[in-house]
């Protein structure tokens, strides 16, 4: 198999551009860079551990790649049908809950890393 550099630098530039796309335009996904942010500036105040400062970077880019993922299921079902049906609102709420699941572990998970330096 022979690597084409071109074809690969063309499909991270998609990549990030999806990613733009959606910080843009989906309020949920804005929550999740402010907080990741917030986050972050918790981590280099309190000097966190490498091993802390790798679980916060698992927790923020699974929560991004998560809402990615649920809104491109979200507008994939727009894109077939305008119209209201039981099993497209299934899918999309169960791909919101995915993302709640993940979020609400997210805090926990943070909030167990972040304890001993707030208190």
């Amino acid at each position: 198999m022979k690597l084409d550099g071109k074809r690969l630098w063309r499909s991270f530039g998609y990549a990030w551009q999806g990613i733009q796309q959606v910080i843009k335009t989906e309020q949920n996904m804005q929550v999740h860079v402010f907080a990741a942010l917030l986050v972050i500036g918790a981590g280099l105040y309190f000097r966190i551990t490498v091993f802390e400062w790798m679980i916060l970077i698992v927790l923020i880019a699974g929560m991004w790649s998560l809402e990615l993922i649920n809104t491109a299921i979200e507008k994939t079902i727009d894109l077939v049908t305008e119209e209201y049906h039981p099993l497209a609102k299934k899918a999309k709420d169960a791909a919101a809950g995915a993302v709640l699941v993940y979020a609400i572990a997210s805090v926990i998970v943070g909030g167990l890393v972040f304890f001993k330096y707030i208190f």
